[in-house]
Protein backbone atom coordinates (compact mmCIF):
# COMPACT_ATOMS: atom_id res chain seq x y z
CA UNK A 1 0.00 0.00 0.00
CA UNK A 2 1.86 3.10 -1.39
CA UNK A 3 1.13 6.71 0.81
CA UNK A 4 0.13 9.73 -1.10
CA UNK A 5 1.22 12.20 1.39
CA UNK A 6 -1.98 13.82 0.96
CA UNK A 7 -4.50 12.91 4.09
CA UNK A 8 -7.26 13.34 2.19
CA UNK A 9 -6.57 11.05 -0.79
CA UNK A 10 -5.37 8.31 1.73
CA UNK A 11 -8.17 8.41 3.74
CA UNK A 12 -10.51 7.87 0.88
CA UNK A 13 -8.44 5.20 -0.53
CA UNK A 14 -8.19 3.43 2.76
CA UNK A 15 -12.33 3.44 2.55
CA UNK A 16 -12.35 2.59 -0.81
CA UNK A 17 -9.63 -0.30 -0.29
CA UNK A 18 -11.47 -1.33 2.68
CA UNK A 19 -15.10 -1.69 0.91
CA UNK A 20 -13.61 -3.78 -2.03
CA UNK A 21 -11.89 -5.88 0.22
CA UNK A 22 -15.01 -6.65 2.09
CA UNK A 23 -17.42 -7.43 -1.24
CA UNK A 24 -19.31 -10.72 -0.79
CA UNK A 25 -18.01 -13.45 -3.17
CA UNK A 26 -20.70 -13.47 -5.81
CA UNK A 27 -21.85 -9.99 -5.26
CA UNK A 28 -20.10 -8.21 -9.00
CA UNK A 29 -23.50 -8.46 -10.45
CA UNK A 30 -25.69 -7.32 -7.97
CA UNK A 31 -27.11 -3.52 -8.96
CA UNK A 32 -25.71 0.26 -7.38
CA UNK A 33 -26.62 3.49 -7.10
CA UNK A 34 -24.83 3.85 -10.35
CA UNK A 35 -27.74 3.41 -12.83
CA UNK A 36 -27.21 0.34 -15.42
CA UNK A 37 -23.88 -0.16 -13.32
CA UNK A 38 -23.54 -3.24 -11.43
CA UNK A 39 -20.60 -3.58 -8.55
CA UNK A 40 -18.04 -4.92 -10.42
CA UNK A 41 -18.44 -1.98 -13.43
CA UNK A 42 -18.36 0.35 -10.46
CA UNK A 43 -15.13 -1.33 -9.23
CA UNK A 44 -13.66 -1.06 -12.63
CA UNK A 45 -15.08 2.33 -13.36
CA UNK A 46 -13.42 3.49 -9.82
CA UNK A 47 -10.02 1.40 -10.64
CA UNK A 48 -9.38 2.52 -14.18
CA UNK A 49 -10.39 6.67 -12.40
CA UNK A 50 -7.42 6.23 -10.41
CA UNK A 51 -5.98 4.88 -13.41
CA UNK A 52 -6.04 8.34 -15.66
CA UNK A 53 -5.14 10.30 -13.21
CA UNK A 54 -1.64 8.78 -12.92
CA UNK A 55 -1.89 8.76 -16.01
CA UNK A 56 -1.73 12.31 -16.32
CA UNK A 57 0.93 12.90 -13.21
CA UNK A 58 3.32 10.94 -14.42
CA UNK A 59 2.92 10.17 -18.53
CA UNK A 60 2.55 6.27 -17.75
CA UNK A 61 -0.13 4.35 -19.18
CA UNK A 62 -3.61 4.57 -18.64
CA UNK A 63 -6.38 2.32 -18.07
CA UNK A 64 -6.45 -0.78 -20.34
CA UNK A 65 -10.65 -0.29 -20.77
CA UNK A 66 -12.46 2.95 -20.66
CA UNK A 67 -13.86 3.63 -17.32
CA UNK A 68 -17.09 5.03 -18.88
CA UNK A 69 -17.56 1.79 -20.06
CA UNK A 70 -16.94 -1.12 -17.96
CA UNK A 71 -17.39 -4.97 -18.57
CA UNK A 72 -17.45 -5.87 -14.99
CA UNK A 73 -15.38 -8.89 -15.78
CA UNK A 74 -12.78 -9.18 -13.28
CA UNK A 75 -9.68 -11.16 -14.12
CA UNK A 76 -9.11 -11.14 -10.52
CA UNK A 77 -10.39 -10.13 -7.22
CA UNK A 78 -11.36 -6.93 -5.50
CA UNK A 79 -8.52 -6.13 -4.43
CA UNK A 80 -6.49 -7.34 -7.41
CA UNK A 81 -8.30 -4.45 -9.89
CA UNK A 82 -8.31 -2.01 -6.97
CA UNK A 83 -4.47 -2.21 -5.45
CA UNK A 84 -2.38 -1.32 -8.61
CA UNK A 85 -4.92 1.77 -9.39
CA UNK A 86 -4.62 2.85 -6.29
CA UNK A 87 -0.96 2.55 -5.62
CA UNK A 88 -0.05 4.18 -8.50
CA UNK A 89 -2.54 7.19 -8.02
CA UNK A 90 -0.80 7.51 -4.80
CA UNK A 91 3.13 7.41 -6.31
CA UNK A 92 1.83 9.60 -8.69
CA UNK A 93 0.29 12.78 -6.38
CA UNK A 94 3.30 11.75 -3.73
CA UNK A 95 5.11 13.81 -5.85
CA UNK A 96 2.65 16.84 -6.73
CA UNK A 97 3.61 19.78 -4.23
CA UNK A 98 1.42 21.71 -2.21
CA UNK A 99 0.68 25.13 -3.87
CA UNK A 100 1.38 23.77 -7.43
CA UNK A 101 -0.54 26.02 -9.65
CA UNK A 102 -1.26 23.83 -12.84
CA UNK A 103 -1.78 19.49 -12.09
CA UNK A 104 -3.34 17.75 -14.93
CA UNK A 105 -6.70 16.13 -14.18
CA UNK A 106 -8.40 13.17 -16.40
CA UNK A 107 -11.78 15.37 -16.53
CA UNK A 108 -12.70 19.19 -17.60
CA UNK A 109 -10.94 21.41 -16.93
CA UNK A 110 -8.03 19.53 -17.59
CA UNK A 111 -5.74 21.13 -15.06
CA UNK A 112 -6.35 22.32 -11.26
CA UNK A 113 -4.62 23.16 -8.55
CA UNK A 114 -2.86 20.92 -6.51
CA UNK A 115 -5.30 20.66 -4.01
CA UNK A 116 -8.29 20.53 -5.65
CA UNK A 117 -6.79 17.65 -7.93
CA UNK A 118 -6.01 15.80 -5.22
CA UNK A 119 -9.81 16.61 -3.73
CA UNK A 120 -11.02 15.48 -7.02
CA UNK A 121 -9.66 12.24 -7.07
CA UNK A 122 -10.35 11.87 -3.65
CA UNK A 123 -14.33 12.79 -4.13
CA UNK A 124 -14.10 9.62 -7.10
CA UNK A 125 -12.58 7.03 -4.53
CA UNK A 126 -14.75 7.75 -2.06
CA UNK A 127 -18.01 8.37 -3.70
CA UNK A 128 -17.48 5.08 -5.32
CA UNK A 129 -16.12 3.65 -2.12
CA UNK A 130 -20.00 4.57 -1.27
CA UNK A 131 -21.43 3.03 -4.03
CA UNK A 132 -19.87 0.04 -3.45
CA UNK A 133 -20.52 -0.29 0.37
CA UNK A 134 -24.42 0.18 -0.09
CA UNK A 135 -24.59 -2.09 -2.94
CA UNK A 136 -22.86 -4.82 -1.25
CA UNK A 137 -24.70 -4.29 2.67
CA UNK A 138 -21.80 -2.53 4.26
CA UNK A 139 -21.13 0.33 6.40
CA UNK A 140 -21.01 3.79 4.74
CA UNK A 141 -17.27 4.61 4.55
CA UNK A 142 -18.36 8.61 3.79
CA UNK A 143 -17.87 10.08 7.24
CA UNK A 144 -19.52 13.43 8.21
CA UNK A 145 -15.93 14.82 8.53
CA UNK A 146 -14.67 13.09 4.36
CA UNK A 147 -18.14 14.41 3.55
CA UNK A 148 -17.63 17.79 4.93
CA UNK A 149 -13.57 18.29 3.07
CA UNK A 150 -14.83 16.80 -0.22
CA UNK A 151 -17.78 18.91 -0.69
CA UNK A 152 -15.78 21.86 -1.83
CA UNK A 153 -14.22 20.08 -4.39
CA UNK A 154 -17.71 18.68 -5.75
CA UNK A 155 -18.98 22.15 -5.80
CA UNK A 156 -16.28 23.53 -8.26
CA UNK A 157 -16.11 20.43 -10.21
CA UNK A 158 -19.68 18.66 -10.68
CA UNK A 159 -21.76 20.94 -12.91
CA UNK A 160 -19.36 20.60 -16.30
CA UNK A 161 -19.87 16.55 -15.76
CA UNK A 162 -23.57 16.86 -15.41
CA UNK A 163 -25.30 14.06 -17.40
CA UNK A 164 -21.41 12.56 -17.57
CA UNK A 165 -19.86 11.97 -14.55
CA UNK A 166 -22.39 13.07 -12.27
CA UNK A 167 -26.29 12.94 -12.48
CA UNK A 168 -28.58 15.95 -12.06
CA UNK A 169 -28.58 17.54 -8.22
CA UNK A 170 -31.00 15.70 -5.87
CA UNK A 171 -32.77 17.99 -3.08
CA UNK A 172 -30.56 17.48 -0.06
CA UNK A 173 -32.79 16.55 3.34
CA UNK A 174 -33.62 19.58 4.49
CA UNK A 175 -32.94 21.19 8.36
CA UNK A 176 -29.93 22.75 10.24
CA UNK A 177 -28.81 19.07 11.32
CA UNK A 178 -28.49 17.89 8.06
CA UNK A 179 -26.06 15.03 7.44
CA UNK A 180 -22.98 16.79 5.05
CA UNK A 181 -22.50 12.66 3.76
CA UNK A 182 -26.36 12.98 2.40
CA UNK A 183 -25.98 16.69 0.93
CA UNK A 184 -22.80 15.59 -0.46
CA UNK A 185 -24.16 12.57 -2.42
CA UNK A 186 -27.56 14.31 -3.09
CA UNK A 187 -25.40 17.28 -5.05
CA UNK A 188 -23.84 14.67 -6.92
CA UNK A 189 -26.97 13.19 -7.89
CA UNK A 190 -27.66 9.83 -5.84
CA UNK A 191 -29.85 8.98 -3.50
CA UNK A 192 -28.49 9.13 -0.12
CA UNK A 193 -31.08 6.70 1.15
CA UNK A 194 -30.59 3.76 -1.90
CA UNK A 195 -30.78 0.35 -1.06
CA UNK A 196 -30.41 -2.62 -3.34
CA UNK A 197 -33.80 -3.36 -2.85
CA UNK A 198 -34.68 -0.08 -3.91
CA UNK A 199 -32.99 0.63 -6.75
Amino acid sequence: MTASKWDLLDQAYEALRTVASAIPAGALGAPTPCDQWNVGQVLQHAAGDQLAYAACLTGGPGPAEDPFAPTGTLAGSPAELLEPALDAAAEAFAGVEPGTAEVAVPLPPFTLDAETAVAAAALDAAVHAWDLAVATSQDSPLTPALAAALTPAARLLAEPLRGFAYAPALAPAPGPDADPAGALLAFLGRRPDWTPSAG
